[in-house]
C-alpha cells in the first residue's frame, strides 16, 4: 500500500504459538479465551508480521520472524509452521541483497532469529548481506551479557554474527534511522525495547513491536507475562493508543495472525478498537 510517499507490505516470518496465559498475563482464561481461542495444549495462533517500507531511497525491512535455525524440537514446543521469512520475501519480488536496512525492535528469538543464517558448513552470517542492521545499545548489551531473566530467548547466534560482519549499528534512544523513519525507545517489554515509526507526506506508520503484539491488547491490563516491566508497557501503549486515535496513525501487529495493521478508535477514555487496514 502507498502511504504518503513509502510503499508499505507486511511479510511473514513464519506462524507458531505461545501459551495463552502467558500471552495474557494477569488477565483471566475466562476472558481472554473469548478474544483467542487456545489449543489442546492451552497455546494460542502466533504470526511473526515483519515490515516492509519502501522509501525514495531505501528499502527497509522491520524485524525478521525467528528464522531457519531452529531445532525439530523447538519447532514443535513451538509449533512452528508456515514459509520462511526469504521465502515469503521471494514471493512480493524481493531478494536478501534488495534490502538496505533492517531495523530489530528487539533480540528476542521471534524477533531477530531471521537477522542470521548458516551456510553449508554451519557458518553464521548475516541474512541481508547488503544491510545495515540497527538496534538498541542497551538491548544489545542485556543479549550477550545474558541479562538474567531472558537468558532463553536471547540466542547469540541471531545476532553476534552481525557484529562480526561488521553490519550492526548500535544505537542509543529516540533518533532517526534514515529520512522520515526512527526508532523511539518504549522498554516495558525488554528494558530498551523499541518501536518504529515511519512518516512520510503527513502521512505515519509505526511497527509498535511487543507493547502491542496483537489489537485483543488494546487495553491497559491487557499485557504479557512475558514483559519484564509490565506496568511500564500499559503506561507506554496507553500513549500510544491514544496518540494513534487522534493523529489517524496505522498501527502494524507484530504478532496478530487475523490482522496485521489497522487503525485505533479511541471509544471512551481508556477504551479503544481497532480497525483493520491490509498492508500484505
Amino acid at each position: 500500500m502507498l502511504i504518503g510517499n513509502n510503499e508499505y507490505q507486511v511479510v511473514s516470518g513464519g506462524d507458531f504459538k505461545l501459551d495463552g496465559g502467558a500471552m495474557f498475563g494477569i488477565v483471566p482464561k475466562t476472558l481472554w479465551q473469548k478474544l483467542r481461542k487456545p489449543d489442546e495444549d492451552n497455546r494460542i495462533q502466533m504470526a511473526t508480521n515483519c515490515l516492509l517500507i519502501r522509501t525514495p531511497q531505501y528499502l527497509i525491512l522491520v524485524d525478521t520472524g525467528y528464522g531457519t535455525k531452529m531445532t525439530d524440537k523447538e519447532r514443535a514446543i513451538y509449533g512452528m509452521s508456515g514459509v520462511s521469512l526469504i521465502d515469503d520475501l521471494a514471493t512480493h519480488g524481493v531478494k536478501p541483497d534488495d534490502v538496505d536496512i533492517v531495523i530489530l525492535s528487539h533480540l528476542h528469538f521471534d524477533h531477530a532469529g531471521g537477522a542470521t543464517v548458516t551456510d553449508l558448513e554451519g557458518q553464521m552470517y548475516p541474512a541481508f548481506p547488503r544491510a545495515r542492521y540497527f538496534v538498541q545499545q542497551g538491548e544489545w548489551d542485556d543479549a550477550v551479557n545474558g541479562f538474567a531473566t531472558m537468558t532463553a530467548t536471547y540466542n547469540l547466534e541471531n545476532f553476534t554474527p552481525l557484529m562480526d560482519a561488521g553490519a550492526l549499528t548500535l544505537v542509543e534512544g529516540n533518533r532517526d534511522i534514515c529520512e522520515g523513519v526512527g526508532v523511539a525507545v518504549t522498554g516495558g517489554h525488554t528494558r530498551h525495547h523499541q518501536m518504529i515509526k515511519a512518516t512520510s507526506a503527513g502521512e505515519t506508520v509505526v511497527f509498535a513491536g511487543d507493547i502491542l503484539p496483537t489489537y485483543s491488547h488494546a487495553r491497559g491490563p491487557y499485557n504479557m507475562a512475558y514483559d519484564l516491566f509490565p506496568h511500564e508497557t500499559m503506561v507506554q501503549k496507553l500513549q500510544l493508543l491514544e496518540q494513534a486515535a487522534s493523529q489517524g496513525w496505522i498501527i502494524v501487529l507484530d504478532h496478530d495472525p487475523l490482522a496485521t495493521a489497522g487503525k485505533i478508535v479511541q471509544e471512551k477514555p481508556g477504551r479503544f478498537s481497532f480497525e483493520e487496514i491490509a498492508l500484505n
